[in-house]
C-alpha cells in the first residue's frame, strides 16, 4: 500500500484534487493513469480509497469512492524538545517520532540552546513524508517554536516530565513512572542540557524530572527513546 495526503479531503465530498507536486509524483513518477486506484489521508485520521478521472500531471484528479475513520488513540504524547545545533538530527527525531506514534510536537528554545530559529514548513514536510511512510492516518500537530519559559507557563492535561541529566537532583525511571492510555508531555532539552534554573522552574511548575536510562544521549536521541518508551507502555 502507497499512501497519499490531502489535507482538504473529508467525508461530505465527492471528488479531490491534488496538489502539483503530489498530481507529478502520482502521474510522472509513479505512471498512474484514469482508472487507478490510490489509498489518501487527510492526516485527521480518515482514509479515502479514490479513483483517478483525471492524470493531469499539474492537476491530477480523483473521484472518491471509499472511506473510513481509524480508532482514536487511547493515549496522547507530546514532545517539547529543543532545536539541535544541526538541523538534519532534529528533521530525524521528527521522522522516527511520526513513525512510532508522536502526536505533537513544540521546539522549545532553551537557555543553552545553540539554535534559536527553526524552519517549520521544512519540519512540516518531514511529518507529511514520515506519516505517509509509516501507514498513519493522523498528521502530528507542529507548534510554533517558542521560548522555555512561556511553555511552562501553560497549563496541560495528563502527566508532565522533564528530562534532565543534572546531577544530584532526584529523578525517576520515566518507564516507571507513565501511564498507560494517558496524555503525556515530555520535555526534552538541548545539547548543553537545561540550565539549573529551568530545571527548578519546571518543577515549580509541576513537571516530574525523570530519567531515560544510564547512557547520557543526545538530544533527538533522547527524544526518541522517551516516545518509545511511552508507545510501549500502550501497546497491547
Amino acid at each position: 500500500m502507497q499512501l497519499f495526503y490531502n489535507p482538504e479531503i473529508d467525508e461530505n465530498q465527492k471528488d479531490i484534487e491534488f496538489l502539483r507536486d503530489e498530481s507529478k509524483h502520482i502521474v510522472k513518477v509513479l505512471r498512474k493513469n484514469v482508472g487507478d486506484v490510490l489509498e489518501v489521508t487527510n492526516g485527521r485520521g480518515s482514509l479515502f480509497t479514490v479513483k483517478i478521472t483525471d492524470a493531469n500531471p499539474n492537476r491530477c484528479r480523483a473521484a472518491i469512492i471509499a472511506s473510513e475513520k481509524e480508532k482514536p488513540a487511547s493515549w496522547q504524547l507530546h514532545l517539547a524538545v529543543a532545536p539541535t545545533k544541526m538541523n538534519d538530527r532534529y528533521e530525524w527525531f521528527l521522522e522516527k517520532a511520526t513513525e512510532i506514534g508522536m502526536h505533537e510536537v513544540t521546539p522549545v528554545i532553551c537557555d543553552h540552546s545553540e539554535r534559536k530559529h527553526v524552519k517549520l514548513n521544512r519540519f512540516e514536510r518531514v511529518l507529511q513524508s514520515a506519516m505517509k511512510q509509516s501507514l498513519h492516518y493522523s498528521l502530528p500537530r507542529l507548534n510554533e517554536a517558542e521560548s522555555l519559559k512561556d511553555f511552562l507557563k501553560k497549563d496541560f492535561s495528563g502527566q508532565k516530565f522533564i528530562a534532565h541529566c543534572e546531577e544530584g537532583m532526584q529523578r525517576f525511571q520515566l518507564k516507571d513512572k507513565i501511564k498507560p492510555s494517558a496524555e503525556a508531555t515530555i520535555l526534552i532539552g538541548p545539547e548543553g542540557d537545561f540550565s539549573s534554573e529551568e530545571i527548578q522552574l519546571a518543577l515549580q511548575h509541576g513537571w516530574q524530572p525523570v530519567s531515560l536510562g544510564n547512557s547520557r544521549l543526545r538530544t533527538e536521541t533522547a527524544a526518541i527513546v522517551a516516545c518509545h518508551t511511552v508507545a510501549l507502555t500502550n501497546q497491547g
